[in-house]
């Protein structure tokens, strides 16, 4: 779901923050920084979330403004996906999170499923690249490119960490309630299908 407002106020905050990187005249600081302010204020007034917080997660970076990046491990046994219930909303999503800065797709996929799952994984290919806002995630304040790696266990144990509740595997027909901000329906069904296609192409939006 896009909303108009969002995508306005997160390209605004997105030119500030180049502006204030990259900018030497004093005048032209002061309109970035008033900028930045307007999308706070849009942000805020919208959301009904404090402005000091809006800054604070929003609006608080330096340098180029770029998409976050997501890595999220699929892995399928006897037909069923792996899937970790999440502590923040009780709902269920694959293993993965932010990508982490000195660590490549394949190291932070590997990490991250150890840790919400306690399976050691191996990367066996890339899945897709998806762009959050094509998909039917709910409205983030952030732009946010999620990567789909396909992985194969070769040890440990299942067991919940410190972000996860419950860990099992489910198959296509049964799946649990989804934490949608971290994947969809669509995109489970999709995972599915790729792992019953050995030729489907990686998607990339």
């Amino acid at each position: 779901m896009q909303l108009k407002w969002l995508e306005w106020a997160k390209q605004i905050q997105a030119i500030s923050q180049a502006g204030l990187e990259y900018s030497k005249d004093m005048y032209d600081l002061e309109r970035f920084e008033l900028l930045r302010s307007l999308s706070i204020e849009i942000l805020s007034e919208y959301s009904g979330i404090e402005h000091d917080k809006v800054r604070e997660l929003f609006a608080n970076e330096k340098g180029y403004a770029t998409p976050k990046v997501d890595v999220r491990g699929v892995v399928f046994r006897d037909g069923k996906i792996l899937m970790v219930k999440e502590r923040l909303d009780g709902a269920w999503a694959l293993p993965g999170g932010w990508a982490d800065i000195g660590l490549s797709p394949k190291e932070v996929v590997k990490k991250e499923v150890k840790e919400e799952s306690g399976l050691d994984v191996t990367p066996v290919r890339l899945l897709g690249i998806f762009d959050k806002k094509f998909h039917d995630h709910p409205p983030s304040p952030w732009h946010v490119y999620k990567i789909f790696v396909l992985c194969e266990i070769i040890g440990g144990q299942m067991e919940s960490g410190m972000e996860t509740l419950q860990v099992d595997f489910f198959p296509e027909d049964s799946l649990p309630e989804l934490s949608v901000e971290r994947n969809t329906e669509k995109q489970i069904k999709w995972l599915f299908e790729s792992m019953r296609s050995k030729d489907m192409e990686v998607h990339l939006d």
